[in-house]
């Protein structure tokens, strides 16, 4: 019994060592560059273009405002502001989504010059 216990810890020494010369290294901290983004925010006088900046183009270019449809109206935008708080888990503060949805409906929706 003392013998067949002795192969058993041989054994699984042996296993750990083996599997420690295959395991990959510890990886190192990657860094990645992305390209400058062409297009920015349209600026604005209203606070939620601050709010956009800080909060929206942190995850997505600006350039995806570009692609909703210039006639949304403000539940269009109110729903794409929650939707990226809750589907995405965008940082953004529920005091701060109004105003975001502000100035995305007048910049970028059906409220544009309004």
């Amino acid at each position: 019994m003392g013998r067949n216990r002795s192969s058993r810890h041989w054994m699984a020494a042996a296993v750990l060592l083996a599997c420690s010369l295959v395991a990959p290294p510890a990886s190192a901290a990657r860094t990645i560059e992305l390209p400058p983004d062409a297009v920015q925010l349209k600026p604005s006088n209203l606070p939620g273009y601050a709010k956009a900046q800080a909060q929206c183009v942190a995850c997505h270019s600006a350039e995806y405002m570009q692609y909703q449809p210039p006639t949304a109206a403000r539940p269009y935008w109110d729903a794409m502001v929650k939707r990226m708080k809750t589907v995405f888990q965008a940082p953004v503060e529920d005091a701060d989504m109004p105003l975001i949805v502000d100035y995305l409906v007048k910049t970028y929706g059906n409220e544009q010059g309004k």
